[in-house]
């Protein structure tokens, strides 16, 4: 760890999230002088490992490793820096409660009453979705084209953003990737097959972590999203849970010579004639840098630590009228035991297993969140992650559960009753294809879209720090002004979630903010 003594640095991250550390290692690699500031006592964001009251081990938001860059992983050698991973390609398991269970990995399904027809479709379907998702992962792994203000560098982009289109695909698949591109995942699983666990766990990954439900327009881009970053789609489990990954991003900032400090809370970024100078920490401690780079959402960036003074009206309005609607809780449940799912093997518990029996089952739970109510009859991704890895439970096992749907905006709010009451919701839905569950709890907890906010500042409880939707989108995201990572005021750059391409462990946002500070341009 770099010690600098006259508090001046090239680059002032605000942010420990993973692309805030992301971002500090790869700029640190290309030798400039970075300091990542981070208020909680450990860097991570939401991508942490928490210790449940029973002393076991869960990982806080998300817990399968499924959509890290390997550009990233490889550019900073995670692996080196202590990255493991216990379990890899893990398949998916539509749960049916009569036991008849669905098995379906990247090319392949099997079980649930899957008809030869619909199973051969699959095949055909993925492998197409893999090719369209191969095509939109050579754009996240970019800063989006400027189309309000091309330069030379967009000019080119964009004739290889063609060029990859119409060669990867041909004249025939560009040509139908462009016609179900604005579709609802509905229409489009509906148009492939006839098997409703199928389609309902498809669109399940086409919703997860956003507010929309099946038939919300736009939402296929958001499936192919979850295929294109990654590797392709894979679905691993960390060793030591998702605090692991970070704590590998944080090995590799420091080895790189960044500078980190935990424990400090950015109180506003400074500005003068029109430029960045640094940052005012909360002790009133001032820290100067021509560069800052704020992994913290949009809103809070500009309306907050900047001030809004120092912008434009117009771009003020866009940044307030960002939508940053959460609709997703976590369940962690301690076990004293592996509970028995009906019709599935303990190996099986490996994988991720998936709740969603039809699409009109998903779009039924989503239906109640758009009235600041809970899903009565919740759709859930589960993992038992203490299968694989003993270090997260030295006895008895751990689950953890991503629900959807649960409001930010619950009517009555969030009160200890309504937890309690959306808890027990909870545990009776996995009861119904593990029943005897409640025998096996030492501990259970509902970590709600408020506590998200509260705990990593989450906005509204959101993943993404804005809604992944065609408006929110590409060069559309956070907004025009600032799709390629720079805001509208010299030296001020945004390099979490709320950039491109969005949310979940990736690390895409932190490379390609770093990618674009290190080449210098200046709006």
């Amino acid at each position: 760890m770099t010690n600098n003594s006259n508090n001046s640095y090239d680059v002032i991250i605000v942010g420990g999230g993973h692309n805030g550390l992301v971002c500090a290692g790869y700029l640190a690699k290309a030798g400039k002088n970075v300091l990542v500031i981070e208020a909680q006592s450990q860097v991570g964001g939401a991508a942490i490992t928490d210790e449940l009251s029973s002393g076991k081990k869960v990982s806080s938001c998300a817990h399968f490793l499924n959509q890290l860059s390997p550009r990233v992983s490889n550019d900073l050698n995670l692996s080196s820096h202590g990255l493991k991973i216990s379990a890899s390609n893990l398949s998916t398991i539509a749960l049916d409660l009569a036991g008849n269970h669905m098995h379906l990995s990247k090319t392949g399904v099997k079980g649930g009453n899957v008809s030869n027809s619909d199973a051969d479709n699959y095949t055909k379907f993925m492998t197409l979705m893999h090719e369209y998702a191969g095509t939109l992962g050579f754009m996240i792994d970019i800063a989006p084209i400027d189309i309000f203000n091309l330069d030379w560098d967009d000019k080119v982009a964009a004739m290889k953003l063609g060029w990859k289109f119409r060669f990867s695909l041909g004249a025939e698949k560009m040509s139908e990737f462009l016609r179900m591109i604005g579709m609802n995942i509905r229409d489009v699983l509906d148009d492939e097959f006839d098997n409703e666990l199928l389609k309902g766990s498809l669109s399940f990954d086409a919703v997860l972590g956003t507010y929309t439900g099946p038939y919300s327009p736009g939402n296929f881009l958001t499936f192919l999203y979850r295929i294109a970053s990654g590797n392709a789609g894979a679905v691993d489990i960390p060793e030591g849970g998702m605090g692991a990954v970070t704590e590998a991003m944080y090995s590799a900032a420091i080895a790189n010579g960044a500078e980190i400090r935990t424990g400090s809370r950015v109180k506003s970024i400074n500005v003068d004639n029109c430029a960045v100078t640094g940052v005012t920490l909360e002790n009133g401690e001032v820290l100067n840098a021509k560069i800052v780079a704020s992994n913290a959402n949009m809103k809070t960036t500009v309306l907050d630590m900047v001030g809004p003074r120092h912008f434009e009206a117009d771009f003020v309005k866009r940044v307030g009228d960002i939508r940053m609607r959460g609709a997703a809780a976590k369940i962690h449940i301690a076990l004293n035991d592996l509970p028995e799912f009906n019709g599935l093997k303990r190996e099986d518990l490996i994988n991720r297993l998936v709740i969603a029996p039809t699409q009109n089952d998903v779009e039924r739970a989503f239906n109640h969140v758009k009235y600041g109510e809970v899903s009565t009859s919740p759709m859930m991704e589960i993992s038992i992650p203490s299968l694989v890895d003993s270090s997260l439970a030295e006895d008895g096992h751990v689950l953890s559960a991503t629900v959807q749907y649960a409001p930010y905006d619950l009517k009555g709010g969030w009160t200890k009753k309504a937890r309690a009451n959306f808890l027990e919701v909870c545990i009776n839905r996995i009861a119904e294809y593990a029943p005897n569950i409640r025998e096996k709890i030492d501990y259970a907890e509902l970590i709600t879209p408020n506590d998200m906010e509260d705990r990593y500042g989450l906005i509204g409880g959101n993943w993404h720090h804005g809604e992944l939707t065609l408006d929110q989108m590409l060069m559309l995201r956070p907004v025009p002004e600032a799709s390629q990572y720079q805001l509208p005021l010299e030296g001020m750059y945004i390099c979490g979630a709320g950039a491109h391409p969005g949310g979940g462990v990736m690390g895409a946002a932190g490379r390609n903010a770093a990618l674009e500070i290190i080449k210098g341009k200046t709006k």
